[in-house]
């Protein structure tokens, strides 16, 4: 009966505990928080966005870095497996929009909470409220250190599972790389990612709170010529910029990069701008005697009139019947080429995951076993992994952590 330390009780700890019980094993697992799974909870905002409910091939085409890497981990852990282990274990699940999975229930705890009393129930699981600090090789083994501790425990394996840098508030502080460091990994530069966009623009306060649907927000090339990123969706509007899912995707091309970088909104994605400009016109022609500022209520949300009119250059007051030709196709483009300047990102404290981490050239992706230290395994955010969001990253911990659980238990690694 192999005996294996798990340091980290998240995603990517309690799936691994989980795989490795499944094959026999017996499991330690260290987490220094007082409760299990303490990011898993809030996870899709508090709901559990649980995986996406797609087939591997084009779960890997949303995988930003580590696709390759990956592709025997999530082969041998599909999202169509997530979802039947959680069932099985007691979490009806629903498909929403953008095929993302949730519990019926909308709790992310259900799922913490469904994983975690399935290793209670076996015997041979121990939990240890304790921070690793150290970990040393010796002959045919590993030795765990506690903080506040001299005494080691010895195990067979260990896989360490300890997160990256995002919420750190849950306990994600970047020290599972410290130990990886220990034993001669290279960790690779991190910064957030999946995170809200800081812009220049002041007008963004303005319009705090403000959802904006079925917009598009595009990324500029550095070079000024075609988009990087572009896609359809939701857009939220903070006090220093911009968050919500469309942000959220780009925000991972702008992650570990240069600034500034110019954004591209179109708030009216579904016209051209011919179609648009006789839109206006029509409207215009309907209130010919109002104020200017006075004639967009058919066009924008009533927070964000305002800020078009100013945008525009056009005088409030005008009357709509003296807008010119010129003025008009002017406010055509604003609304189709609404600019933004990206200037930063959200800190790790607001990011979804981290960019970066352990480098997986030093990782054997069929087995998550270190290739610098035997016996010594990886799963979840703590690699060099990361993907959109809409689930793909909450698989990649699953999938990660099912890998090593499993291989680590194998007598005869070679």
């Amino acid at each position: 009966m192999p005996d294996i330390a798990i340091v980290g009780g998240g995603a990517a700890g309690l799936a691994a505990a989980f795989s490795a019980l499944e094959h026999g094993a017996k499991v330690t697992l260290f987490e220094p928080n007082g409760v299990l799974g303490k990011k898993l909870c809030i996870t899709g905002k508090g709901r559990g966005n649980v995986t996406n409910h797609t087939d591997p091939k084009n779960f890997l085409t949303q995988v930003l870095r580590g696709g390759k890497f990956l592709y025997s981990a999530l082969y041998s852990f599909t999202p169509e497996d997530t979802e039947n282990w959680l069932e099985s274990l007691g979490v009806p699940l629903k498909t929403e929009r953008g095929n993302r999975v949730f519990p019926v229930s909308d709790r992310a705890c259900d799922v913490r909470d469904a994983i975690e009393n399935s290793l209670k129930r076996s015997p041979r699981f121990t939990r240890i409220r304790a921070k690793v600090r150290e970990i040393r090789a010796i002959a045919g083994g590993l030795q765990v250190f506690c903080e506040d501790s001299d005494k080691a425990s010895v195990f067979d394996r260990v896989i360490l599972a300890c997160g990256g840098k995002s919420y750190p508030k849950t306990g994600s502080t970047g020290d599972g790389y410290r130990l990886a460091q220990s034993f001669g990994h290279r960790i690779t530069p991190c910064s957030p990612s999946l995170t809200p966009i800081l812009c220049r623009e002041s007008f963004c306060g303005k319009l705090e709170g403000l959802s904006l649907k079925n917009v598009r927000l595009s990324l500029k090339n550095e070079t000024g010529k075609g988009a990087e990123f572009s896609e359809l969706g939701e857009l939220l509007f903070t006090d220093s910029g911009i968050s919500g899912p469309l942000a959220l995707r780009a925000s991972a091309y702008l992650s570990g990069g240069r600034f500034p970088r110019t954004l591209e909104l179109d708030l009216k994605p579904a016209l051209s701008e011919e179609e648009l400009d006789r839109r206006i016109l029509r409207d215009f022609k309907e209130s010919t005697n109002r104020d200017f500022k006075h004639a967009l209520d058919r066009l924008l949300p009533a927070s964000f009139r305002a800020v078009m009119v100013a945008l525009s250059g056009i005088d409030p007051a005008q009357k709509v019947h003296q807008i010119t030709k010129a003025e008009r196709r002017r406010l055509v483009g604003l609304f189709k080429h609404l600019t933004l300047t990206a200037e930063d990102l959200g800190g790790f404290d607001e990011a979804i995951v981290t960019r970066g981490g352990v480098d997986l050239e030093e990782v054997d992706p069929h087995t998550m076993e270190s290739k610098l230290q035997k016996n010594l395994y990886f799963a979840g955010e703590m690699l060099d992994l990361d993907a959109f969001t809409g689930g793909y990253n909450l698989q990649i911990a699953f999938s990660t952590g099912m890998l090593a659980g499993a291989k680590c238990t194998l007598t005869d690694q070679n």
